[in-house]
């Protein structure tokens, strides 16, 4: 019997986790986009590394470049959509915001020590 009460458990924390991705919650996707990403592990993973470099590096910069960042995000977010369930074109936007977040952090560590 506490076998089962332990499988239950984690059987509940797995379906909880695997209802969301980093930047939104995909039992309410909205979009072709949003269902593709919830979907496709390798999407779902990018769009956790892709938000969590974002958040991180909006906290790290000051307050202009934080507006670039921001806007630079929202048209992003335009350009992921217009993918719509394309894997490959997916695959390639979330590379290309990753390169460009990676070279903002990069920027950020050059300026060390901290």
């Amino acid at each position: 019997m506490r076998i089962l009460k332990i499988i239950v458990l984690v059987m509940t924390a797995l379906f909880n986790v695997a209802g969301y991705a980093a930047s939104f919650d995909c039992t309410r996707a909205e979009t072709v986009t949003e269902h593709k990403i919830c979907h496709q592990l390798n999407l779902n993973d990018a769009d956790v590394k892709m938000a969590t470099s974002y958040n991180i590096l909006k906290r790290l910069v000051p307050m202009g470049t934080r507006s670039v960042i921001q806007d630079e995000q929202v048209k992003w977010l335009r350009l992921r959509d217009q993918c719509r369930d394309n894997l490959r074109c997916l695959t390639d936007v979330y590379a290309m915001r990753q390169q460009r977040l990676d070279l903002y952090l990069q920027q950020i560590y050059q300026r060390g020590p901290y």
